[in-house]
């Protein structure tokens, strides 16, 4: 393995260090895109509960915030429940472009990694290549054998860039779908809350408030009727 890399020369130190990053973040986000870290489950429920309850605390809203990104979602939303729902789902809409933004660190640093791994395992044959025929030209063609095992030490750096790369950007791929997954589950949790807010405030509006003639003809009913004049 190690004749193997050295044979690579030095464009292998970058495809090696392109590697390790590239493992570091797949496991990376591998934990942090978890759907119990990510969407613990029940939490929609149990925040709309609050919500119909009226227990929506500061205390409980920050904790919420913290909880996850779905909590942060919501609890953009609580922060701003007396509102109206556009001004609610503007709210949303801001916090969930930065939610996203955080979902998908280092995924382009990712897809970066699978671009450049193949290309530059290319560049390390093409320079082992240029060496190899600047030998011949020096020394002759030599031994048929020998020049065949250099032009295969050659290809060893297209080769690991390939197996870096595959790797690299199956990942990426697969980590957008599930982004783009919770993102959908987010904005349904979302919109159930913005219901159950408005059901909460329609529930607990006050009664009309009486007319003015409304209150005159009250006021006229309960008066006591005067009695008749007794006549003798």
């Amino acid at each position: 393995m190690w004749e193997l890399v050295k044979a690579g020369g030095w464009p292998m130190l970058p495809l090696l260090l392109l590697g390790v990053a590239a493992l570091a973040i797949i496991l990376e986000r591998l934990w942090s895109l978890r759907r119990a870290e990510v969407m613990p489950a029940k939490l929609g429920g149990e925040v709309r509960n609050w919500a119909s309850r009226g227990q929506l605390d500061p205390s409980h809203i920050e904790s919420l915030r913290r909880n996850s990104p779905l909590g942060a979602l919501l609890a953009a939303a609580l922060d701003v429940r007396n509102k109206p729902r556009d001004v609610i789902r503007e709210r949303l809409e801001d916090t969930g472009r930065h939610l996203v933004f955080r979902m998908e660190k280092f995924l382009s640093a990712l897809g970066t990694i699978a671009s450049a791994g193949p290309l530059l395992g290319l560049l390390g044959t093409v320079v082992g290549m240029i060496q190899m025929f600047l030998g011949i030209l020096d020394h002759g063609l030599g031994d048929v054998n020998q020049l065949a095992g250099g032009i295969g030490k050659a290809l060893v750096c297209t080769a690991t860039g390939m197996i870096i790369a595959v790797p690299a950007l199956i990942f990426h791929r697969f980590f957008r779908s599930r982004i783009a997954g919770y993102v959908i589950e987010m904005e349904q949790e979302a919109t159930a809350l913005l219901d159950a807010l408005e059901n909460t405030r329609a529930g607990a509006a006050p009664a009309p408030v009486a007319t003015a003639a409304q209150a005159t003809a009250r006021v006229a009913a309960a008066r006591p009727t005067p009695a008749a004049p007794v006549r003798n």
